[in-house]
């Protein structure tokens, strides 16, 4: 699976990205024996076509879809995203990991990873929740939108059949997160929602070893099954791309509406959440988004949901911009900050003090952060210990 020393080596490099496909499968075939691995799944044919054919292997991978619904001449109605993709027989939906056959709607992807890597919990980032623990952060190939900015494209774009991947059941996910004294499972670096019923095993076999999880998403998503997969996480960052319906059509390939309804959701269920907005130079960097979302946020999901305001860096499709300049960055903070948000960060800038949590009533520094590293933890009973202001979050085991 994950030999020690990569592991090792993984959670030192706190900024790197993620283990890398050729060294993940190299440690997996070298621990297989030992860890009951079968092999890697090899390409199917038709790689880049579009083809739904697969090799033996890849069986082990496919299971029946939770969220669609079936319509005559053995098409389906994806109902896992706002797309509602209709597909025909033998067809894929826009995601290109859920297949029609015969009019049953499967996932090609179950226990079908990768990418895994130990990561800290910051650099989800989740800043209140378990500061300084480490997650097993896994991602199978696939996603239900296209941001032009992806950090992760080469498996976010891809489809399952045209990159390696290793056979890693919910109960082995446990096993593995448990071995490296991880106390969470995190779904994370392409889209989970993709991948909503490998998430939901997963996340059941982790409960029951005691180890908790959390997810790391778009929020692109229907409520049904936003409420049955989310609603088994621990822990729930949110990717709000921007506070415009324009961006998410030209950037994103996606809608805003029903990511805002996503997060309404995840606050009525009482989960835990945290946001993330990547801002980009000249695309949705002005005052007035930045008001905008402030003022929504409060409104909708209340003052004490962190948001963080992190720096872009080109990659992708959009090379030709900018780094953000940290002024940006600290512009939305002040504007965030003054519209009355009480945990507003500042995101991919090391050494920043606004990666820093503070008690918003004394201000007192209650988490100190180095990289992903939370360098010092005061809050004690989910409280500041200066003046006993209850702070948000899921602080302890």
């Amino acid at each position: 699976m994950l030999c020690g020393l990569e592991v090792q080596e993984i959670a030192r490099n706190q900024a790197g990205s993620p283990l890398d496909r050729r060294s993940f499968l190299k440690c997996a075939l070298a621990s297989g024996a030992a860890l009951g691995i079968n092999g890697v799944a090899q390409p199917a044919a038709g790689i880049g076509s579009g083809a739904a054919s697969g090799t033996q292997d890849d069986a082990r991978f496919i299971v029946e879809a939770k969220f669609y619904q079936k319509l005559a001449e053995r098409k389906i109605k994806c109902k896992l995203c706002p797309r509602e993709c209709t597909v025909g027989d033998k067809e894929r939906g826009y995601c290109g990991v859920r297949e029609n056959r015969g009019g049953v709607y499967y996932t090609l992807v179950h226990s079908r990873v990768c990418a895994a890597h130990v990561d800290p919990v910051e650099k989800k980032p989740l800043f209140h929740y378990l500061p300084g623990s480490i997650a097993f952060s896994l991602a199978t190939a696939g996603c239900n939108v296209n941001c032009k900015f992806c950090q992760n494209w080469d498996i976010s774009q891809s489809r399952p059949e045209q990159i390696p991947a290793e056979y890693i059941p919910p109960q082995r996910v446990a096993e593995i997160a448990k071995q490296y004294n991880c106390p969470t499972i995190a779904y994370t670096y392409s889209e989970p929602v993709i991948f909503s019923e490998f998430l939901m095993d997963a996340a059941d076999a982790g409960h029951e070893a005691g180890i908790r999880s959390i997810v790391v998403s778009n929020g692109y998503m229907q409520e049904e099954a936003l409420k049955a997969a989310y609603g088994k996480m621990d822990a729930v960052k949110i990717d709000l791309k921007s506070f415009s319906e324009s961006y998410y059509r030209q950037v994103v390939t996606g809608q805003l509406k029903p990511v805002l309804n996503s997060l309404v959701t995840l606050r009525k269920m009482n989960k835990w959440t945290e946001i993330v907005y990547l801002v980009l130079p000249t695309l949705n960097d002005s005052d007035e988004e930045f008001r905008g979302l402030a003022q929504w946020v409060k409104a909708n999901l209340g003052p004490d949901v962190p948001l963080h305001f992190t720096q872009f860096h080109p990659e992708y499709l959009l090379k030709n911009l900018p780094i953000t300049p940290v002024p940006t960055l600290e512009r939305a903070k002040a504007i965030a900050d003054a519209e009355g948000l009480h945990y507003v960060y500042i995101g991919n800038v090391p050494g920043h003090p606004a990666q820093n949590t503070y008690c918003p009533k004394c201000r007192k520094m209650l988490v100190e952060r180095v990289g992903f590293t939370a360098s010092q933890m005061l809050i004690r009973k989910n409280s500041c210990p200066f003046c006993q202001q209850p702070i948000p979050g899921i602080w302890h085991a």
